[in-house]
């Protein structure tokens, strides 16, 4: 188990990471999966085996209240389905801290519930926010749980200019899901995951 890190470079390291991804040309993504919420494409990840997903849809709502919703917070076991359980482990400050969460089991239980611990950093970008993440080998895996691993993951969220109580919600997501897994079982629950994610969270900015 690695102990914890400096959280201010870790931070500013995530933050460029996930900058570059918001970068890439529409050429390199290939869309896997569209619905009236979300579109979600993916391209082969440089940090693994595996794909970076890129989701991408408009959330009625403004950013902050949005951000609040999917950052670490009493908000997100509330609407997130897949979420089972968050207790956050450290604060640096109210912005960063360190969160373990473990997720219910996908495609009739194929893919086990699992363990994350996430460095988690929330911070400005543009005329929006950033909430951007990435695993950390931190603490003890609990029993019935595969500890999976986040490659850097992270979620973009600006006004629209034209209609300021709509937000453009960018994530990119990169999930090692780890354990003895078809990829192919892989590929369609994150496609999937990703587009009920903004469902989910439409109904819950609704309530």
């Amino acid at each position: 188990m690695d102990p914890l890190p400096n959280p201010a470079p870790l931070a500013s390291k995530l933050r460029n990471t996930l900058i570059q991804y918001h970068s890439i040309g529409n050429g390199e993504w290939r869309v896997a999966k569209k619905t009236k919420d979300a579109t979600v494409w993916r391209k082969p990840s440089e940090e693994f085996s595996g794909y970076l997903y890129k989701a991408q849809g408009v959330v009625e709502d403004v950013t902050n209240r949005i951000v609040d919703h999917i950052r670490p917070g009493p908000y997100r076991l509330d609407w997130d389905s897949l979420m089972t359980s968050m207790d956050i482990m450290e604060t640096f400050e109210e912005n960063c801290c360190v969160m373990r969460y473990t997720t219910a089991g996908q495609l009739w239980n194929i893919i086990a519930p699992r363990e994350f611990v996430d460095f988690s950093y929330t911070t400005s970008y543009e005329d929006g926010l950033l909430s951007c993440g990435v695993s950390l080998d931190y603490g003890d895996v609990r029993p019935n749980f595969v500890r999976g691993f986040n490659h850097p993951c992270g979620w973009f969220c600006v006004p629209l200019k034209d209609s300021p109580g709509h937000s453009l919600l960018t994530g990119y997501i990169q999930t090692e899901l780890r354990g003895m897994l078809p990829q192919s079982a892989v590929d369609t629950a994150m496609s999937s995951t990703l587009a009920n994610f903004y469902s989910d969270l439409k109904k819950a900015l609704k309530t």
